[in-house]
């Protein structure tokens, strides 16, 4: 009788052993595919925090150098929507609310950041839609 059950602790402890590692193992596969997956989107574009300081900072960066550029008076309102792509640097693809003459408006802007060689460029700047 005590060899039974000698035997099914044994088999159960095999049987727990087995599923612990099974689960290890499709723990790690998943870290794994995620992380397959973020290298595979490497130059893709990311969605980033729209309220976070940096994002504003380059945000604002646009609108002056686009004022600057195009001799005109835009100011800037908020940052609606941020993605990045890392391009040999950062490109921030940004969708900023802008006032014009009392007027809130819509404007896509690129901008090209290297923070080591402390460069920043305005690429693109264009109206979406009107608010």
């Amino acid at each position: 009788m005590r060899l039974k059950s000698k035997k099914n602790k044994a088999l159960y402890f095999i049987l727990i052993l087995a599923v612990i590692l099974l689960i290890c193992a499709i723990g790690f596969w998943a870290r794994a595919s995620e992380r397959l997956t973020e290298m595979n989107t490497l130059g893709g574009l990311r969605n980033m925090a729209e309220n976070s300081a940096e994002i504003e900072r380059i945000g604002r960066f646009a609108v002056q150098q686009h004022n600057n550029n195009q001799n005109t008076f835009l100011e800037f309102a908020r940052v609606l929507e941020a993605k990045k792509q890392v391009v040999a640097g950062k490109m921030y693809h940004l969708t900023l609310e802008v006032v014009d003459g009392g007027k809130k408006k819509i404007y896509e802007a690129k901008i090209w950041e290297k923070p080591w060689m402390n460069f920043k460029q305005l690429q693109e700047f264009k109206q979406a839609y009107d608010n």
